[in-house]
């Protein structure tokens, strides 16, 4: 099979590094890859979101398989495109990434069909948004109604808080024009469950949490993601029943009766409650840095698991590792504000384990950082003790004067 990989960061690494291991691919490409992935796969200078260049790629080039990772190639409708000219892809229509794309829309879905979540409300105005805040009790979840790159969410805890965001989103269009989702704030550990779904059939995947603040100790800014984790001993097995029986499950039958069926992975992004799991978020591909931590554990062939969700077919028996993973972000020191690049990064070759590259490049022959997350390291272990002491090993190998990292990933799960 010849395999191409649309994206360019530490997720799409993930996907290439599990597509290398398959013994059904002969050759993989990456569009636009990065300098960690040409290891893997050949690098193709095309941008995620150029459907036309990457349609004429996947024709010239006789590529089996495309395999998406951003949602922003979702969200202008690769799938659509692909499928019209009968090249198989593994990602949903744009129709159907509207469960990411649109918060609204998948707020409006999961009212429909009693798929549990925060009670909410929608504006486009900003002094009927303010009005209804202020009516409610705080903290308040403010999202934006679409793409932000994973910064249109704030919780604001005071109602200045609240206004400023609101005027953020609804009168500077800081995202571009757009509608606010209002909920109300919910309380509980999180947890991501990734499936892979075909119609109304979904196949689960190891649950993970990451750590969104920049800093040991859940301190500093929200990033798009410090580190994850695998084995969530808060998570029981009754929690996941509950999780695929009454969100997974009816969201994909939902989908379904929508008219827009599922074909890749859907993303829940879960809170366990005191009145049980509940929707934060849904995301229509593969989480970040999630799936960095979750693929290194699947012991089947995953091209195969990816041919059949793209054709519509039930895939063979998914088998994961009953290993532990842990993984760290190594980041631009100022993320996930301002930061420089072209800082060289030395050691990566001494590391025992795993190193998926996020924001990286290679200037005069030497890897240098080219983005805010840079790498991520992830260690195996039979527990997560074990994981969590390899992982801090691993990670100390890399040297660089421009990079900082979190040394308590996974610390929820020791409390």
């Amino acid at each position: 099979m010849r395999v191409l990989v649309v994206g360019s960061g530490g997720r799409e690494h993930a996907i290439v590094d599990a597509l290398f291991r398959s013994p059904s691919v002969d050759k993989i490409y990456c569009a636009p890859g990065n300098a960690g992935i040409a290891a893997q796969a050949e690098c193709v200078a095309i941008k995620d979101t150029d459907v036309e260049g990457l349609k004429a790629f996947a024709k010239e080039n006789a590529i089996d398989l495309t395999v998406v990772g951003p949602e922003a190639a979702l969200a202008v409708g690769i799938a659509d495109e692909f499928r019209k000219e009968g090249l198989k892809i593994f990602g949903h229509t744009k129709s159907a990434a509207r469960i990411e794309t649109s918060k609204e829309f998948a707020k409006e879905l999961m009212a429909k069909y009693d798929i549990p979540t925060a009670a909410y409300k929608a504006f486009d105005n900003y002094d009927e948004a303010v009005a209804y805040v202020e009516a409610r009790p705080l903290p308040a979840v403010l999202k934006y109604d679409g793409l932000a790159a994973g910064k249109g969410v704030v919780i604001a805890e005071t109602m200045d808080d609240a206004r400023e965001a609101l005027r953020d989103m609804l009168l500077d269009d800081r995202f571009g024009k757009g509608r606010v989702v209002v909920e109300d704030y919910l309380e509980g550990p999180e947890f991501s469950l990734m499936c892979f779904v075909e119609g109304e059939n979904d196949y689960p995947m190891p649950v993970a949490q990451d750590h969104k603040r920049a800093f040991d100790g859940d301190k500093g800014p929200n990033t798009g993601g410090m580190g994850a984790y695998t084995s969530l001993p808060f998570i029981t097995d009754e929690d996941l029943e509950f999780a695929m029986e009454k969100v997974m499950r009816p969201t994909a039958k939902a989908m379904v009766q929508e008219g827009c069926p599922l074909t890749g992975v859907l993303y829940g992004g879960l809170m366990k409650t005191a009145d049980g799991v509940k929707v934060i978020e849904f995301n229509a591909r593969f989480g970040d840095p999630e799936t960095e931590v979750v693929l290194p554990l699947i012991d089947s062939d995953i091209a195969n698991v990816f041919e059949a969700v793209a054709t519509g077919e039930k895939p063979a028996e998914i088998v994961w590792s009953k290993d532990v993973t842990l993984g760290i972000v190594l980041a631009s020191k100022g993320y996930p504000g301002d930061y420089a690049k072209g800082f060289a990064i030395r050691g990566t070759e001494n590391v025992d384990g795993v190193v998926f590259h996020m924001g990286t490049a290679v200037k005069d022959g030497e890897l240098v950082t080219a983005g805010g997350r840079v790498l991520f390291v992830v260690a195996k272990g039979a527990t997560l003790a074990d994981a969590h002491r390899k992982a801090n090993e691993e990670v100390a190998k890399i040297e660089c004067d421009n990079l900082f990292y979190r040394k308590d990933i996974g610390h929820k799960a020791f409390k």
